[in-house]
């Protein structure tokens, strides 16, 4: 009874032709397992965009789904009070289950990993940089790392200060920064441009902290594609697993200085934990990115819109990454897109049918995949190569005639 209410098979999401299949949808919606949560007083959440049917099947149309997908035949996932999640494989981009993985939610500081993976690349974490009246422009009583206007501080301790204790003001450092002539606002920009890339097309940024802007969302699916990026960064995967970091002394500002601990509890009491972020206003309620290894797997959980009880953000987490240990390992409802795939141009080269059903298995090394568009690709850049080489012998033989 349990594989009839499921609402895909593995063997045929992974069969499925093609990233994004525009006009598909899950066949049935089956209620996500949920932990009951006190009775609060909140805010109402905003209202998100219209849903686009194209975006909710980038990974595979099994995914286009406000309910619950997970592989048949296995156990039932843990019942947390997260609104929308999702478990993955970090190496092999593989989708283990989720609970509407492309439904909006508002990202609170899980925001700061796409910060992350927009800025790591681009700036210099030797760098030394003054900050600015501009970048202490923060929302009083918010998360704050302790920065003060007009102190100098090494780009590398902004990051700590950022990926430890959230402090908004260190994003707003770095949004700067990378944002050229722009400053923040370039960041901002370069944030979005950087989740469209990475095919988080659900993903609009409105701050670089996360702290609540209107038009602000995220989903599951796309924060899950933002943190494989960011533990692809050998200097992310480091941050995140700083335990204690110092904050140093600003003489000029009679400032003394002082320690910060890392909030994301995973990286204490959780076995194999790689790091992640924790999140919260009070719109967004509690919002996760947690990973962790285990026998030579690397998973990662998102959660969005969770409440504290029974269990805190990272301990959601926690208890679906345990579920997704005990999944087989070809076990999968769909797939993270790899970066640049759903930007790409147009092959020129025919393609084969839609409804031929090539395998495209995700892969993060990125080995040559089946279908015609990428033999097409290797041809032509074999004959690049060729003719390359030819002009190479020209020249040499004209030097040395």
């Amino acid at each position: 009874m349990r594989a009839a209410l499921l609402a895909v098979t593995a063997s045929a999401v992974l069969l499925a032709p093609a990233a994004v299949a525009p006009g598909h949808a899950a066949a049935t919606t089956v209620r996500c397992p949920r932990a009951p949560a006190p009775a609060m007083s909140r805010p109402p959440r905003p209202s998100p965009p219209p849903a686009v049917p194209e975006q909710r099947v980038v990974g595979g149309a099994g995914l286009a789904t406000s309910g619950l997908v997970v592989p048949a035949g296995v156990g039932a996932p843990p019942a947390v009070t997260a609104t929308s999640w999702l478990v993955a494989d970090l190496d092999t981009g593989q989708v283990l289950g989720g609970c509407g993985p492309h439904e909006y939610g508002t990202p609170a500081s899980v925001q700061k990993l796409l910060l992350a993976a927009t800025m790591l690349p681009r700036l210099d974490p030797k760098q030394t940089v003054t900050v600015t009246a501009e970048d202490m422009d923060i929302e009083p009583g918010s998360s704050a790392v302790g920065l003060v206007e007009g102190g100098r501080y090494t780009v590398e301790t902004v990051w700590l200060g950022l990926l430890l204790n959230s402090g908004n003001e260190a994003a707003n450092v770095l949004a700067r920064l990378g944002g050229g002539a722009e400053g923040a606002a370039g960041g901002v920009r370069a944030m979005n441009e950087r989740a469209h890339r990475l095919g988080a097309l659900q993903t609009h940024a409105v701050t670089p902290s996360g702290l609540d802007g209107e038009g602000q969302f995220t989903s599951a699916y796309d924060l899950a594609l933002i943190a494989r990026a960011c533990f692809a960064e050998p200097t992310f995967q480091r941050y995140a697993l700083t335990q204690q970091a110092r904050i140093p002394a600003q003489p000029a500002q009679r400032t003394k200085g002082f320690q910060i601990q890392n909030e994301n509890q995973l990286i204490y009491r959780y076995p194999g934990a790689l790091g992640g972020k924790t999140g919260f206003t009070d719109l967004a309620r509690h919002t996760y990115v947690g990973a962790a290894q285990r026998d030579g797997r690397r998973l990662v959980v998102t959660l969005l819109g969770a409440e504290p009880a029974p269990l805190r953000g990272w301990e959601q987490g926690a208890a679906l990454l345990d579920w997704g240990f005990t999944l087989p390992r070809d076990a999968a409802v769909g797939r993270l897109v790899e970066p640049g795939e759903l930007t790409a141009a147009p092959s020129s080269a025919p393609s084969e049918p839609a409804a031929s059903g090539a395998p495209r298995p995700a892969a993060a090394s990125g080995p040559v995949r089946s279908g015609s568009g990428w033999l097409w690709l290797v041809t032509v850049l074999s004959g690049a190569g060729v003719l390359l080489l030819g002009g190479l012998l020209w020249r040499r033989r004209r030097r040395l005639s």
